[in-house]
């Protein structure tokens, strides 16, 4: 395993990525991976008194000073811009967008330095970013263009159902009447490459199987229910298999996510968002992790938003953020 801990970023302050992160660390600093968080202990200290959560937090500047403090406090990384910041939990407020992308870009900074492991993204409010100017649709794309590999790969992950699902949806944040103008088979073939390479590099998967979704109904019953399978996914299947992938497909989505389907393969390739990520939080809603492949450095994140609806009533689920913990430190003992 890495011998540096792993960075977590704040996230939405007026979300429950505060909440999440400061269970995580009571319920794991025995015996889970290291991490530190990128924010501000005044910050925190506020958060977590209206949450009425008592841990010990400790500041700290290096990663051998995480380490240590790691299991008898929770390493604060400090960012000036989290300090004295203004926020109410339950009411995002484009004022803290500088914080937020500030805590994003440092986590990247110290994971390339090589003063963290990986990085774990607590959730954004999108809305609250792009009002002050992000310009980019999430996470994915914004580590993306960080890292200099602006086609990242989104894959959702649940490891709980047997066998477990993992889900690369081709189209991410595309409006399901653009879906089938924006699909395409150099895409897929992107998505199949990279997702391959993860199996085999992060997963351990030596030999990994790949199956493709279609786009319609019946996967388009031989073009009488549209003929996106035949033009654009087909095409794309055979370029996949002539590079020396298995893949299946098209197959009708309606078909693949039942436990003897999921037997067959290792990761499925999804033409759109909801017919990825459906099937993924109906088998475990609470376990789900989002992974972003094609990066030079781990990044998971809880597969949920930032529930604002029940933000600072000290209810927010942290199991998604633990596997998401448990999945970055696997993958970083492999990488290394």
């Amino acid at each position: 395993m890495s011998s540096a801990p792993l960075a977590v970023t704040m996230g939405e302050p007026a979300g429950i990525g505060t909440e999440i992160t400061l269970k995580a660390w009571a319920l794991r600093k025995v015996s889970g991976p290291p991490f530190f968080l990128i924010d501000s202990v005044q910050r925190l200290l506020h958060a977590a008194s209206a949450l009425k959560i008592d841990i010990p937090l400790k500041a700290v500047g290096t990663a051998a000073e995480a380490l240590q403090a790691f299991p008898t406090a929770l390493p604060v990384f400090e960012i000036a811009e989290a300090q004295s910041l203004k926020f109410s939990l339950g009411r995002p407020n484009p004022a803290t967008s500088k914080a937020v992308i500030a805590s994003i870009d440092m986590a990247v900074k110290l994971v390339r330095d090589k003063h963290a492991a990986g990085i774990i993204t607590n959730p954004i409010q999108k809305a609250a970013l792009q009002a002050a100017g992000f310009a980019y649709p999430g996470h994915t794309e914004y580590l993306g263009h960080l890292a200099g590999e602006l086609a990242s790969v989104m894959m959702l992950v649940v490891e709980r159902p047997n066998p477990p699902l993992r889900v690369v949806p081709v189209t991410v944040h595309t409006p399901i009447s653009n879906v089938a103008t924006s699909l395409t088979s150099s895409a897929i073939t992107h998505c199949g490459r990279v997702t391959a390479k993860a199996l085999m590099t992060d997963f351990g998967i030596e030999q990994p199987r790949l199956a493709v979704s279609g786009l319609n109904p019946h996967a388009g019953e031989d073009g009488k229910i549209g003929d996106e399978e035949m033009r654009i996914i087909a095409p794309a299947i055979a370029q996949l298999r002539a590079e020396g992938f298995n893949v299946q497909g098209p197959a009708p989505a309606d078909t693949l996510f039942h436990a003897e389907a999921r037997a067959k393969y290792d990761a499925v390739l999804c033409m759109y968002h909801d017919q990825a990520l459906v099937p993924l939080k109906t088998l475990d809603f609470a376990g789900g992790v989002n992974v972003t492949l094609g990066l030079p450095f781990v990044r998971t994140s809880p597969d949920h938003g930032t529930a604002l609806d029940i933000a600072g009533r000290g209810v927010a689920d942290p199991t998604s953020f633990m596997a998401a913990l448990d999945l970055a430190a696997r993958f970083t003992a492999r990488r290394s």
